[in-house]
């Protein structure tokens, strides 16, 4: 409880609510700029390479980078945050609290509901799937890469023997008539539902923040924020990028998941102001540290298991066109340790 009461006279000393209003103007700016310029650089380099020979291998690399990205923000950044609100002496000193590690349990339960999501989501592609292609439903979720492998192959059996090539098909399960667009409609969901998942616990964690600093007045806090969330919003805007540009969304669509992510963390510091102006509740008020705690802790479960489950393990277990070429293995992993590196570096201010 000491410890408590020196942390309330620190902070009360960097109150200044104009100063901190004038903080959270220039951040709105700032960080809905450099968001715009993360989630749009990997969509725009995938327009511009698309058909070309290293489009395939591009948007691999790009994948694998942002998975690093969104694996740290859950590990490194929200799950952290989230432990921090709800092990603060305003929170853990009552009940129940102090009695159950909930961010633990929360998290959990967040992976747990991706999973249920995904599943239930994938359960109704192959059933839909089943329908529609005359009770062929058994096609396999490919990642990039591995359908384009399959047709080339096949492609350069046609030419030798037209007898061969049809076996070949018959084998992969791609049927001429019918079975390709649906294995490709099965793909292409699969990324779909990925990236809008994904998007979805991002959004959780950009609420947090934006409320967390539109509710605080300690200008010693937000000042250093200002810079970090900037660049924060850079890496994980690419992370989602990079998901966004192998769905291979309509322009309406893709336009409009870059738009979200952009406004959001904007949109939660405003909610932020304007809670504080109607409640007088603060960062630091204890209702505040348990609503950002859980939510913190929830968003972190969906990114965990996104990361883990349907980004890394996915390229890296199931690509035919990785497990084909080292150099690519390679360079997809220094890519993922990159991406996890440098979203690792900002936690030293964000």
């Amino acid at each position: 409880m000491a410890s408590c009461v020196s942390d309330t006279a620190r902070s009360l000393s960097c109150r200044d609510g104009r100063a901190a209003a004038h903080l959270k103007l220039i951040s709105i700016a700032a960080i809905f700029v450099t968001s715009v310029v993360g989630i749009s650089s990997p969509v725009l380099l995938s327009r511009y390479f698309q058909g070309k020979p290293a489009y395939d291998k591009a948007t691999l690399v790009i994948k694998c980078f942002a998975a690093g990205v969104i694996l740290s923000t859950s590990l490194v950044h929200v799950l952290p945050d989230a432990f921090h609100a709800l092990s603060d002496c305003r929170v853990s000193s009552h009940h129940p609290w102090k009695d159950y590690p909930f961010s633990g349990l929360v998290t959990m339960i967040g992976a747990l509901i991706a999973l249920l999501v995904d599943l239930t989501a994938t359960s109704h592609m192959e059933s839909h799937s089943a329908v529609g292609g005359h009770g062929h439903g058994g096609y396999e979720l490919v990642p990039v890469g591995a359908r384009e492998e399959l047709v080339g192959k096949n492609s350069n059996l046609k030419g030798k023997n037209s007898k061969l090539s049809v076996d070949v098909e018959v084998a992969v399960g791609v049927e001429s008539n019918s079975g390709g667009g649906s294995e490709e409609m099965l793909i292409r969901m699969k990324q779909r539902l990925v990236s809008q998942v994904l998007e979805i616990g991002i959004i959780f964690h950009s609420v947090i923040i934006g409320v967390t600093m539109g509710m605080s007045q300690n200008q010693c806090t937000i000042r250093p924020l200002v810079a970090a969330l900037s660049f924060h919003q850079i890496f994980e805007g690419m992370g989602l990028g990079g998901c966004i540009a192998q769905a291979g969304f309509k322009f309406g669509t893709t336009a409009y998941m870059c738009f979200m992510f952009a406004v959001t963390t904007p949109m939660g510091i405003v909610l932020g102001m304007i809670l504080f102006s109607a409640t007088g509740y603060d960062d630091s008020n204890p209702n505040a540290l348990i609503l950002e705690g859980l939510l913190g802790s929830f968003s972190s479960g969906i990114l965990i298991y996104i990361a883990l489950v349907d980004l890394i393990a996915l390229d890296f277990f199931h690509n035919k066109m990785m497990s084909s070429n080292s150099w690519l293995r390679k360079t997809s992993f220094i890519a993922l340790v990159l991406g996890s590196t440098s979203m690792s570096i900002l936690a030293l201010w964000a």
